[in-house]
């Protein structure tokens, strides 16, 4: 499946649980899944689109407080469809952190720069791990549910990588006030 359309089948997964809106499938990728997945409106409403038309999903229009919304569900071709990406044994699993590559180029600005860059990724991993323990701390009271054994599985992974990204933070820190001189640029 082409890179691009991965979002139709995070949009498959989102909707093989529950009818949503296209406003509530972005709520429900900013959530839990932007840990590990990234969408926005301006992919989510294409692919919608797309996705009604090859027969994958209906929608619904509905009227709630007298406000029109279209909500989304999944058709049997969408949950076959979703079931062939699973069974893929192919996965893309890409790492893209800009700190990284702000770190990589670092000798160019010298370690002061690339200390603070490293101590902002660091807030942000603190920030990103307070959230996944909350949500494995709910999850852990409902795991007599199958679904929320998968989403468990998927948070205590992030959890795990996160603490080992803080682990290397401060390892990363220390090696740059260490080895690199005061004032040692390219």
């Amino acid at each position: 499946m082409a890179k691009d359309k991965k979002i139709d089948m995070v949009i498959l997964g989102l909707l093989s649980h529950e009818d949503l809106t296209g406003y509530d499938i972005k709520k429900r990728i900013d959530g839990a899944v932007s840990f590990f997945w990234k969408g926005s409106f301006g992919n989510i409403y294409p692919a919608l689109k797309d996705m009604e038309s090859m027969g994958l999903i209906g929608k619904k229009d509905t009227s709630v407080g007298g406000r029109e919304r279209v909500s989304y569900h999944i058709l049997e071709k969408g949950k076959e469809q979703l079931v062939k990406w699973l069974r893929e044994e192919q996965a893309g699993n890409e790492l893209r952190y800009e700190t990284l590559l702000k770190l990589f180029f670092g000798g160019v600005q010298g370690k002061d720069i690339s200390i603070r860059n490293i101590e902002l990724f660091e807030d942000q991993i603190r920030s990103n791990l307070t959230l996944l323990k909350g949500y494995a701390d709910t999850l852990e009271k409902n795991l007599d549910n199958n679904d929320h054994v998968y989403y468990y599985l998927t948070v205590s992974f992030g959890i795990d990588t996160y603490e080992a990204y803080l682990k290397w933070c401060v390892k990363a820190k220390k090696m740059l006030k260490e080895k690199i001189k005061e004032g040692e640029i390219l």
